[in-house]
């Protein structure tokens, strides 16, 4: 059974950390499908739970596949080398099941597409704040 860990930075203000759970609850409820029985939020630094503890909680609910989403728009340091190291300890821990990384959002093909309807929707809808 594979869970899929959302991994954002983490925040002082909790309410933007909230937002990523928010987040998670929608993927699990509306696009997770067969593909994942199970989506958690995990953070970097200044929220729980930690990248570690994200896998460690989706590993004791049951998954023997963690797929890990570093929910980032660049391949910064965080990227590139915080977010492998946070793996790697969890599968230091967890050495009976199988810890993906997988790619940061930003690298996604879709995201330049999605980037021009969420502009071009807020122009029709009068979304935006002058």
């Amino acid at each position: 059974m594979r869970a899929l860990l959302v991994v954002a930075h983490g925040s002082r203000r909790e309410a933007s950390n909230e937002e990523v759970r928010k987040l998670c609850r929608r993927i699990e409820q509306e696009a997770a499908g067969e593909e994942f029985f199970l989506v958690r939020a995990g953070f970097l630094e200044l929220a729980e739970p930690s990248i570690v503890e994200g896998i460690g909680q989706c590993i004791e609910a049951g998954a023997d596949q963690v797929v890990v989403l570093p929910y980032f728009l660049s391949a910064g340091r965080h990227v590139s080398e915080d977010i492998p190291a946070e793996v790697e300890k969890a599968r230091q821990r967890h050495p009976h099941a199988s810890i993906v990384l997988a790619p940061y959002l930003g690298s996604a093909p879709g995201v330049a597409g999605l980037l021009v309807q969420l502009a071009a929707g807020g122009m029709r809808d009068g979304d935006f704040t002058e």
